[in-house]
């Protein structure tokens, strides 16, 4: 017998708001796109939760709705720090703080992709799906899911060299010089 609505909700809202927070780099947006998705997905649950894979299902909802979100402004304004995010990443750093700056750097690396590249960054590494299962989130070729996994992976990189070029420039603070590294 599928799940009722509300079990597959409180089985499955952690996930999703994490899931959305990663894709929008805003908790609040992630919490609308979320809400959004499961008013309809409520209202379709005898269809959807008949599915072989709601979970699924629920998830491509909630990346559309991410990719059509009419509030682009949304996007530009970022939350630099949320307790939830803190899972998201820099497992290998021992200091707290230095933590938290990666883990914000690396936020406001990705809110520079594309849309797409960001869903596809965020399916891949986040949500470890493969090709043909994010091809299958977006409704496009596994092809072109790896076009957007390159051209992301590439302007992640070239923002990681853009930023350090721009440290190398600075001034020395015990010389008071400019000099390149």
């Amino acid at each position: 017998m599928p799940p009722t609505f509300s079990e597959f909700a409180a089985q499955r809202l952690s996930a999703l708001l994490r899931s959305a927070t990663a894709l929008t780099c805003d908790p609040h947006l992630a919490q609308d796109v979320v809400q959004e998705v499961l008013i309809r997905a409520q209202r379709d649950w005898e269809r959807i939760g008949v599915m072989d894979s709601p979970l699924a299902y629920v998830r491509k909802m909630i990346f559309n709705e991410y990719l059509s979100w009419r509030r682009r402004r949304a996007n530009r304004d970022l939350a630099v720090s949320h307790p939830l995010l803190v899972q998201l990443g820099g497992a290998g750093l021992d200091d707290h703080a230095a933590l938290l700056a990666e883990r914000d750097a690396m936020r406001v690396r990705i809110a520079r992709l594309s849309r797409r590249q960001r869903a596809v960054i965020v399916l891949r590494y986040y949500e470890n799906l493969s090709d043909s299962e994010i091809a299958g989130v977006l409704g496009c070729s596994a092809a072109t899911v790896r076009s957007h996994v390159s051209h992301a992976l590439a302007a992640l990189r070239a923002q990681d060299a853009g930023e350090a070029r721009v440290v190398a420039l600075r001034p020395s603070s015990d010389l008071g010089v400019d000099h390149a590294v």
